[in-house]
Order: C-alpha cells, then sequence, then structure tokens
C-alpha cells in the first residue's frame, strides 16, 4: 500500500492557487468542465482535480490547462522566458554534474 505524500503548506497553497485560477478563467471563457478536459485531452474528472488542486495530476497536464485558459505561467514574453531559461542553464553549467551527500567525519 502507498504511503500518504504529504506536501508542503506552500506547495498545497500553490495547487490550489493554480487550480483556483483556472477555474476562474474557464469559467470567464463560458467553457465546461469537458469542453476544457476534451482540449486538454482529459478526462473531466482529471480537470475537476487540476481545479481543486489535487498533486496527484501531472504537472504538464495542469500547465496544459492553466494556459489553455489564459493562466500566464512564469513569463507572456517568449523572449524574456528565453532570456530565463539560458540563464538558469549558464548557472546550472557552473555547478558539478554529479551531486553526491557530504561525508559526515564523526569518527572521533
Amino acid at each position: 500500500m502507498a504511503g500518504i505524500r504529504v506536501l508542503s503548506p506552500v506547495a498545497g497553497e500553490a495547487l490550489e492557487l493554480l487550480g483556483a485560477r483556472v477555474r476562474l478563467e474557464r469559467r470567464r471563457r463560458r467553457w465546461t468542465v469537458e469542453g476544457l478536459a476534451e482540449r486538454v485531452g482529459v478526462s473531466p474528472t482529471t480537470i475537476r482535480k487540476v481545479e481543486r488542486g489535487d498533486a496527484t495530476v501531472a504537472i504538464g497536464t495542469a500547465f496544459e490547462a492553466a494556459v489553455l485558459v489564459g493562466v500566464t505561467l512564469f513569463h507572456d514574453d517568449a523572449a524574456r522566458r528565453a532570456l530565463e531559461s539560458d540563464a538558469l542553464a549558464a548557472r546550472l553549467a557552473l555547478l558539478p554534474a554529479v551531486v553526491r551527500p557530504l561525508r559526515v567525519d564523526d569518527d572521533f
């Protein structure tokens, strides 16, 4: 039996906020849950989970639903997203490719 996964309060709130934004924008567009589900390519149940902030929904599915209803993810401007992506890639290039845990010398 799988254990219960507990999210941090910040992660849970972020999921709920994204879900509320998806629900608001979907309703503003007068789209049904079924209509959005068809556009995303998932079941209406999955869209309801997105709108509730359910952590079991794949992040790609939640992002796709958000984009389709007009929720801004990161930056609206593609050039700005590209700059940020390049900056992150440059920072990652400075870090070691493999991360190993530090060995604690507790042999007194």
